[in-house]
């Protein structure tokens, strides 16, 4: 059946505005759709200094990019592209008071003494806590004043070039967000992932330390890291307490860890007939701990909070009905310690889901 015209045009625009509106493409294209945002943002500057002639505008320009042009998710763009504002404000003004002091008193060692003196206690200050404010203070000075042989009318224009970029970037800011919880959300979801297949290769006997086992563990351990990093941007977009993300990430640090002992195990004894019996004895347990990684995983990326439900209670394993050396029995707690830990992660995620379900 030929599609009319008019139906292909409406499937190609639907499928264009699901590029922008699912969460997960935006964040498997979140590098595109930052550089269109900032690319666009600064055809807005351009055409709106052009269009009322406005002297200096390519200091709007640069604003721009000062901004916006290293923030990417919603979170930090909320305190950082304001943190940028202040400092550039600060800097504008600081600029014009040098101009004012060099048209006033014509001593150029002053004006240059109060330059360094002000440039110097932005980088005093740049690296503390308020370094984005103080270092963009420094610079927007050094814009606005020259060397302080600027007309006051140049250092005015600059100002007002720098106000317009300023309101330009916050504007742009907002448009199109990407949300860090997104890249959280689906960075968890790929190590959850992982840890099922890790776990898979651990219960069927596969090689503990050849380079796909490593590679995984690599990865476990970058995840971790990156999750850390995201935190406080997802804090702030999805207004719940670091604490309860940081509960999130102990747990799922106890989960990689309860995988790692596990590596080092491996079910190693010379008793095959106690290993069979214990493979055995886990099987049902395998495979609700493999369903329950993926479940979670498949909650977070699709968005499907049922699959966070409780699974229904198991009866654990008795460790002294298999009369077993010592390192079995560290096998078959810690089994039982890696799922407790997979549920408490699947009941953190469930009680936060209308907060990360966005």
């Amino acid at each position: 059946m030929r599609l009319s015209p008019v139906t292909r045009l409406r499937l190609g625009a639907r499928a264009l505005l699901r590029q922008v509106t699912d969460p997960y493409r935006r964040y498997r294209n979140a590098g595109v759709i930052h550089a269109i945002r900032v690319a666009t943002s600064i055809l807005a500057s351009i055409a709106l200094t052009t269009g009322i002639d406005l002297p200096h505008g390519e200091w709007a320009s640069i604003t721009v990019l000062v901004v916006i042009g290293g923030l990417q998710h919603l979170g930090n763009i909320r305190k950082k592209a304001a943190e940028r504002a202040l400092g550039t404000l600060i800097g504008a003004s600081g600029g014009l008071l040098l101009i004012l002091v060099q048209s006033t008193f014509h001593v150029p060692g002053l004006t240059y003494l109060l330059m360094a003196v002000g440039c110097g206690v932005g980088g005093y200050y740049a690296i503390g806590k308020a370094g984005y404010v103080a270092l963009l203070g420094a610079i927007t000075l050094v814009i606005v004043a020259g060397h302080g042989d600027a007309a006051i009318s140049d250092g005015l224009w600059r100002t007002a070039d720098v106000l317009i970029g300023i309101v330009i970037a916050l504007v742009f800011s907002f448009a199109l967000p990407l949300y860090a919880t997104y890249s959280w959300r689906y960075k968890l979801a790929d190590g959850l992932r992982d840890c099922a297949r890790l776990y898979s290769r651990i219960v069927g006997g596969h090689a503990v330390g050849d380079d796909e086992h490593r590679q995984i563990l690599a990865r476990q351990g970058t995840m971790l890291v990156q999750l850390r990093g995201l935190m406080p941007s997802v804090a702030k977009e999805i207004d719940v307490p670091g604490v309860e993300l940081e509960s999130i990430q102990s747990t799922l640090r106890s989960i990689v860890g309860a995988l790692e002992m596990l590596t080092a195990l491996h079910l190693a004894t010379d008793d095959a007939g106690t290993r069979t019996r214990i493979v055995d004895a886990l099987r049902g347990e395998d495979r609700k701990i493999r369903e329950a990684l993926i479940g979670i995983a498949r909650a977070l990326k699709y968005g499907t909070v049922a699959r966070l439900r409780a699974p229904k209670a198991s009866r654990p394993i008795d460790v002294s009905a298999f009369d077993a050396p010592i390192e079995l029995e560290r096998y078959i707690w810690l089994h039982a310690e890696l799922r407790d830990q997979i549920d408490a992660l699947r009941a953190k995620l469930a009680e936060l889901a209308t907060h990360w379900n966005i």
